[in-house]
């Protein structure tokens, strides 16, 4: 924020509580009582006497993150936010001219949608081709051009500015597998051997829809965990149970968000090895210390919870204690069920909080800017963040940290939807694996709108690093999702991003 908003800011904020405006920079004595403040704020420690401090200081920047962090605890939406003073909003941009024709497109009528083959987009293209109903079965030309871009699928995942890679073949296959699975079938297996793990993912998904149960099993196995998700996630849904043995081996998979499929893929089954196979699991997980486990984590208590009985009871008191209160409640409450058992209550210990080092001067005003570099081999471009200290200082400066210590470097933008948003920034390009440690939200009042970069979750308080960047106004967004940046350069790069695309490199910006 510029000295001038800052200013604004300060002054709004001494319109409805009295204070004085400060006049110098503040005092190593006021940044230690902020730092207090932050860190209350992130442990959600409302007893925390630095909060009162920090309400009665006459440095109306320290009353405001107070009075702030006192409401975010009290309430984890922050229903209060509009009593607050208002910040600047992020940039305006325009929409692209290829994103209003994206829109006009509408299922149902093929000729419109064959025409869109043709795009100069291939966003439009390839929206084109996921909406493809049994309309366009029968047309001749259409079904010409997916069997064409399956075929043509290249051996990599690289592609030009304004190009597509491994796209075209994937959606053209779920498509087909959708209005004409018997020319599906016939390319599926050919394609699920393609060296692109993001193309034998959308196999995957074909195969789920035209019940192609030989290929799931065969891509369950898959070495990539993203690929055995989809697969795991078909099968349960052709096979049932018939496929138990290898849901149960799947528990022994690396990726959290492959684990998870199988868990709840074996919800209901009466194979006598689920219910050590989920505690092994649990123990094995347990040792990663890491919060973003807990959805897999949780999906393997319901199966411990199905199958556990009394002589499991010294294996749940295990459970019972974890570092993630969430987990350790939800081993309690399977004790619980098996009736009283003494030890059984959770006993969680949560992780340390640490401070990140620049949470502190970005609250105060503090600029600092991202240039995420987009790989040459996905398009190549850039486009520069700037960081939102204003709102979410201590998930910016975490942010900034993680950025400074290449953890993005040579991950990917994993979900692309090009009227929504892109999200990216998981070490295995999945929803569910994330940094090993969460990243508080801090809900605020800046509007999520197009060019807005929110911190993705999956509830509250669970921020695992990826973020999301929104394509058009999204205010459906604001009561759940921390904003914590604004693009402000290169917002047509951050439209043309594709599903797969590499981010080379974050830079901090001088």
């Amino acid at each position: 924020m510029t000295h001038h908003r800052h200013s604004a800011v300060i002054v709004a904020f001494c319109a409805l509580l009295p204070c004085s405006l400060p006049s110098q920079a503040p005092t190593s004595a006021d940044s230690a009582l902020v730092a207090r403040i932050l860190l209350a704020e992130d442990r959600r420690d409302a007893s925390d006497p630095a909060l009162r401090e920090g309400a009665a200081s006459p440095d109306a920047r320290i009353q405001l993150l107070a009075k702030r962090a006192i409401a975010r605890i009290g309430d984890p939406k922050f229903a209060s936010r509009d009593s607050f003073p208002p910040l600047p909003a992020p940039p305006s941009y325009e929409e692209p001219a290829w994103r209003l024709r994206y829109r006009a497109l509408k299922a149902g009528d093929c000729l419109p949608l064959r025409g869109a083959l043709a795009d100069s987009n291939w966003h439009v293209r390839l929206h084109a081709v996921d909406l493809a109903s049994k309309e366009c079965a029968t047309d001749s030309i259409f079904i010409k051009t997916l069997i064409t871009w399956v075929r043509s699928a290249p051996p990599n995942a690289k592609r030009i500015s304004g190009g597509a890679s491994w796209h075209p073949a994937g959606h053209a296959l779920v498509a087909l597998a959708r209005i004409r699975p018997d020319v599906a079938r016939r390319m599926q297996a050919a394609a699920g051997r393609s060296p692109v793990p993001w193309l034998r993912t959308y196999v995957a998904r074909a195969a789920a829809l035209d019940s192609d149960v030989v290929l799931l099993r065969s891509l369950a196995s898959d070495d990539d965990d993203n690929v055995k998700e989809a697969a795991i996630d078909g099968l349960s849904k052709v096979s049932g149970h018939a496929a138990d043995n290898i849901y149960v081996a799947t528990l022994s998979a690396r990726g959290y968000q492959a684990v998870r499929a199988a868990a709840r893929a074996l919800a209901g089954s009466s194979r006598a090895d689920v219910l050590t196979q989920s505690i092994a699991t649990l123990r094995r997980l347990r040792l990663d210390s890491s919060e973003t486990s807990r959805d897999t984590r949780l999906a393997l208590l319901e199966r411990v919870n199905e199958h556990a009985d009394t002589a499991h009871a010294h294996a749940i008191a295990d459970l019972a204690s974890d570092f993630d209160c969430a987990v350790a409640q939800g081993a309690a409450t399977v004790a619980a069920r098996l009736g009283p058992t003494s030890g059984m209550a959770p006993r969680c210990t949560k992780l340390p909080i640490v401070l990140p080092t620049e949470a502190v001067a970005l609250s105060l005003g503090r600029q600092a800017r991202l240039r995420i570099v987009i790989a040459d081999s996905s398009g190549g471009g850039s486009f520069l963040v700037r960081l939102r200290g204003d709102v979410a200082p201590i998930m910016a400066a975490r942010v900034l940290e993680l950025a400074r210590s290449h953890y993005y470097d040579g991950l990917t933008w994993q979900r692309v939807e090009p009227d929504f948003v892109i999200q990216g920034g998981s070490p295995r390009a999945n929803e569910y694996v994330g940094n090993r440690r969460f990243i508080r939200d801090e809900l605020g009042t800046v509007p999520q709108v197009r060019g807005a970069v929110g911190m993705s979750t999956r509830g509250h308080d669970t921020g695992d690093a990826q973020w999301f960047v929104n394509l058009r106004d999204n205010l459906r967004l604001n009561r759940d999702y921390s904003l914590f940046g604004e693009v402000v350069e290169g917002i047509s790069v951050v439209d043309g991003v594709l599903e797969g695309d590499v981010i080379a490199r974050i830079e901090v910006v001088p």
